[in-house]
This record gives C-alpha cells, sequence and structure tokens, in this order.
C-alpha cells in the first residue's frame, strides 16, 4: 500500500474493504479513528447485510443495493454523506453538510459533537430502504 498526501491510501485490490477501512482507523490514532470506528459500528448494527467497500483511492464505502454513505476524514471533521440523502427525512436534523445538493447529504461530525445514535441508525435504515425499493422499482419496470 503506497501513502499519498494527507490522509488517502492508494487502494491495494488484494486486501479486503474492511481491512483497509481498520487500517485507515488505526492509522488516524486519534479522535477521527475513534469517531469513524463508532460510525462504522452504528452502520453494521442498522444493516447487517452492508458491503463495505474501498474507492475513489481511500474512502470507505458502505453499500446494499446502491451506495448507502461514505466515511471521509479530514483535519476538523469526519463527514458521512449519504448518496440519495435529499431523498430521506431527516426528522432529528443530523445533516448540517452538502444541504444545498439535489441528491447528496453530509453530516459534518467534529471531535466534540455528540452523535444521536438512535437517529443516525434510523436514518441509515431509510438509506438502505430506499435503496432497495428503488431497485425494486427499476426491476419491475424493466419486467413490464
Amino acid at each position: 500500500m503506497k501513502k499519498t498526501n494527507g490522509d488517502s491510501k492508494e487502494t491495494n485490490s488484494t486486501q479486503p474493504a474492511s481491512k483497509l477501512i481498520d487500517e485507515r482507523i488505526d492509522e488516524l490514532g486519534d479522535w477521527r479513528g475513534k469517531t469513524l470506528a463508532r460510525v462504522r459500528k452504528l452502520i453494521k448494527q442498522a444493516d447487517p447485510e452492508v458491503v463495505e467497500e474501498w474507492k475513489w483511492r481511500g474512502v470507505p464505502v458502505w453499500s446494499h443495493a446502491g451506495i448507502v454513505c461514505t466515511g471521509e476524514t479530514y483535519k476538523n471533521y469526519v463527514k458521512m454523506t449519504f448518496a440519495k440523502g435529499a431523498s430521506l427525512d431527516d426528522p432529528k436534523g443530523l445533516f448540517n453538510s452538502s444541504l444545498d445538493g439535489n441528491t447528496r447529504r453530509a453530516i459534518d461530525i467534529r471531535e466534540d459533537d455528540e452523535i444521536d445514535e438512535a437517529a443516525l441508525m434510523a436514518l441509515i435504515k431509510a438509506a438502505v430502504a430506499l435503496n432497495t425499493t428503488s431497485k425494486s422499482a427499476t426491476k419491475a419496470a424493466a419486467k413490464k
């Protein structure tokens, strides 16, 4: 695995994504690693069937019938970007970034932020439901 600028790593295709994500968490070694590990745990609890991927030269991605969200790390925050976030209800107001886009929405988690675990897991479940419903609708339309 080759180190590049900042937090990015080049992908070594022989390693599973889960191992690369483990390495990213360990490599960060600070609150961002702990936050990414916590978010990852919540994603897996919300959807035990979620698939971990490693894309775009070092971005953890969680998918189920399409991308659910990404987990990017920056100097001052961990960003969870939901691929279809604009289509999701967010009754607890977790989305605080990328609010002007037509498709995506994001949550920037800073060092001292409290994570509303129940609300985040509900958002993850809603994203999975949207993906699986969209896939089912597409398949049904194709059969007609």
